[in-house]
C-alpha cells in the first residue's frame, strides 16, 4: 500500500483512535522512534481508572491487525502499547487542556532571569506562546519557547 501524506505517527493516530475509543480508552500519544538499529511504534493509551497490562494487551491485539492491513509504516518496527504512566510528559495541546489544575514540573532550556532552571506549580492553562502556572510565589507566565519539558508531578509521593 502506498504511504499517503503526513508522518507515520499522525497516520497511525488516525487509524487507531476509533478502535481505542470503542474500547473506552483515550489515545494519549503515538511516537515512531528509532533506537539503535530498531524502529519502535509506541502507542500510549489512557483511561480514567488505573491502567493494567491486560488492557494494554487487549488494545495491542485490537490495533495490530488494523496496522497490518493498512500498513502505515514502510519497514519493520516493534509495536509497543502501554500507559504513559506517572510523571507523564505533556506534549500536545490536548494534554495541557486535560491536565489543567494538576501539579506539573516545568524545565527550562537554560536558567531564567531569576536563575531558576525549573518550576513546579499548578497548571492554569496554555496559549500558543505562554504556559500559565500558579506557584507558591504566585502566578507565572512562561514563554513556551523557553520550556524544554513539562511533566506531571503525580509520582512524587511514591519515592
Amino acid at each position: 500500500m502506498a504511504k499517503r501524506g503526513g508522518n507515520v505517527a499522525a497516520r497511525v493516530e488516525a487509524l487507531v483512535r476509533p478502535v481505542l475509543e470503542e474500547m473506552g480508552l483515550r489515545l494519549w500519544d503515538v511516537r515512531y522512534e528509532k533506537e539503535g538499529t530498531e524502529w519502535y511504534l509506541r502507542i500510549w493509551i489512557d483511561r480514567d481508572e488505573p491502567m493494567d497490562t491486560d488492557t494494554c494487551e487487549a488494545a495491542s491485539r485490537a490495533i495490530d491487525p488494523l496496522l497490518d492491513e493498512e500498513d502505515p509504516v514502510d519497514h519493520s518496527y516493534i509495536l509497543e502499547v502501554g500507559s504513559p504512566g506517572l510523571g507523564r510528559k505533556l506534549t500536545k495541546e490536548k494534554h495541557f487542556e486535560a491536565k489543567q489544575g494538576c501539579k506539573v514540573r516545568v524545565k527550562f532550556y537554560r536558567a531564567d532571569a531569576d536563575g531558576r532552571k525549573e518550576l513546579v506549580g499548578e497548571l492554569v492553562g496554555k496559549t500558543q506562546d505562554t504556559l500559565l502556572l500558579r506557584t507558591e510565589e504566585g502566578r507565572e507566565e512562561i514563554p513556551v519557547k523557553e520550556i524544554s519539558l513539562v511533566k506531571l508531578c503525580d509520582d512524587e509521593d511514591l519515592f
